[in-house]
């Protein structure tokens, strides 16, 4: 069985925080795969950073999660997004 992790969001400006239910990697790929992609899609403007948008490991998604979210946010400062084992 594949260790699973629970991904929390935290956005800076409200203190909401949001928490996904456990996921394996790949389920969370899966499961964040449009914020991967909406950040994909700001990568080309300047001083934005490359997603990755299949990462194979739990620190590899969320760094990506964390650029993603950077690279779509209005002011350049998205949602932080941290993991733990579940």
């Amino acid at each position: 069985m594949s260790k699973q992790y629970i991904i929390t969001s935290n956005s800076p400006y409200t203190g909401r925080s949001r928490a996904s239910r456990p996921l394996t990697v790949e389920e969370a790929v899966e499961y964040y795969g449009y914020t991967l992609e909406c950040g994909a899609s700001w990568s080309h403007e300047k001083g934005n950073k490359k997603i990755n948008r299949n990462p194979k490991t739990i620190s590899a998604l969320i760094t990506a999660l964390n650029n993603a979210s950077n690279n779509s946010a209005r002011n350049g400062c998205g949602d932080y997004y941290t993991a733990e084992p579940a």
